[in-house]
């Protein structure tokens, strides 16, 4: 009996093996409860966070543009994401781009596993980021494209752009395997949509009457609403992230409340301070710019690491909204690159700070120091920045010498609501 008994012990490890490697394999209930859960919440945040978010930041004569333009596009990316995008961003391919593996979601059956969670879960919650990242940037260009022009860019763009970028960073492209970190979407989403978004301003050039005429968001109360929804429905696209309901989800959740609340404070005292008047519309703005800088960095930093976030986010994307847009003289309508762009481009960089375990974060990767994580940050940023920047003007340019992008300067005046879409919201 004893021999038996010490023969088990010795073997207890080696029996426990091949569990945990079943373990890895097996559908976890809480996280697959908990993913559908953020999956929704994202899609919160364009329909109808965004959709209300721009809807109220524009003329009343733009606002259902605003939302038609997502709502539309949200379903177009959604059919797009089962037809390819899915399998270019995911399939296994090469350094730059995946495969066809996975078109018309080949493969993505009811048993499918994606870690402990089924790959329909996985691949509904990207669709979703897919579906937010394309409708960011409409507010760069808010209130003078054709409808036409918007759906086709959009698709376009999401394919030729979004999709690779995606598979750099979380497909197992170069990026990733570089290691630059961005937990929820700081290059992927945000400096993706800004930068595009700035390109689209300039390439369109600026709205009639821009910037002698004063052109005053319509109902900021929607726009409040609006972005209360992207707040909550950002638990979803950072804590969701982690992709299974644990500890670093949390602490993704914690942060991500740390740095927008410490935005907001900065955004506002900052207006306060250069304006004289705190305004409604720059603390909705600060919300945004904490939210989008914390999302790279939060399942990488703690709670110091997202008040040094917040508070740098705050103050810099209120600079570009307030003084670098002025004196570029570009119209970004709605403010998705000094918002997205530079946020983005704040938290990217920061994340290589504030991983560091000094700051409370989750640590550096093994012979990595904060110097050579910022260097890898910044190379990920930049590369963002220069595909997607070369990329979406030759696809604008491609669809103006094809079927034109803007509305005349009659519809333009008359307003979206009534020229492209035949409904007006206020009589």
């Amino acid at each position: 009996m004893k021999s038996m008994k010490t023969k088990g012990l010795f073997l207890i490890p080696f029996m426990a093996m091949p569990q945990l490697a079943w373990a890895e394999d097996t559908l976890n209930a809480g996280d697959t409860a908990w993913m559908i859960t953020a999956t929704a919440l994202v899609l919160l945040m364009t329909l109808p966070g965004l959709a209300l978010f721009y809807g109220g930041m524009v003329r009343k004569k733009n606002v259902l543009s605003m939302c038609m333009q997502s709502i539309a596009i949200a379903s177009l990316m959604s059919v797009l994401w089962v037809i390819c995008g899915y399998s270019l961003a995911f399939g296994e391919g090469g350094a730059f781009i995946g495969d066809l593996s996975k078109a018309f979601f080949a493969g993505v059956t009811v048993d499918a596993l994606s870690g402990s969670i089924p790959e329909t879960v996985f691949a509904t919650f990207q669709m979703t980021f897919a579906i937010i990242t394309p409708v960011l940037i409409i507010g760069a260009f808010a209130e003078r494209m054709k409808f036409s022009a918007v759906m086709l860019f959009t698709a376009i763009w999401v394919l030729a752009v979004y999709a690779p970028i995606c598979h750099w960073v979380w497909g197992g492209g170069f990026l990733g395997e570089a290691g630059a970190l961005d937990f929820a979407g700081g290059t992927v989403v945000h400096i993706n949509a800004g930068v595009a978004g700035l390109v689209c301003a300039l390439v369109l050039g600026k709205r009639v009457g821009y910037p002698k005429e004063p052109i005053l968001p319509h109902n900021l109360t929607l726009t409040l609403i609006g972005a209360s929804l992207l707040w909550v429905g950002w638990f979803g696209f950072n804590a969701g992230s982690e992709l299974a309901a644990d500890g670093t989800a949390g602490m993704a959740l914690l942060v991500t409340q740390v740095a927008t609340a410490m935005a907001v404070l900065a955004w506002t005292f900052a207006e306060w301070l250069v304006y004289k008047k705190p305004s409604l519309l720059g603390a909705c703005s600060g919300a945004v710019a904490g939210l989008v800088a914390i999302t790279p960095a939060s399942g990488f930093v703690g709670p110091i690491g997202a008040l040094a976030i917040g508070l740098v986010a705050g103050l810099l994307c209120f600079w570009a909204v307030a003084s670098l847009k002025r004196k570029l003289g570009y119209d970004d309508s709605l403010d998705a690159f000094g918002v997205h762009g530079v946020g983005g481009i704040v938290g990217a960089l920061l994340t290589g700070v504030f991983v560091s375990s000094a700051f409370g974060g989750a640590g550096l990767a093994e012979g990595m120091s904060i110097g050579s994580q910022v260097l890898v940050q910044a190379e990920a940023v930049l590369a963002t920045i220069v595909y997607d920047a070369a990329v979406t003007f030759v696809i604008l340019k491609l669809i103006d010498a094809v079927i034109g992008l803007r509305v005349s300067h009659d519809e333009e005046r008359e307003g979206l609501d009534i020229t492209q879409h035949g409904e007006q919201v206020y009589e």
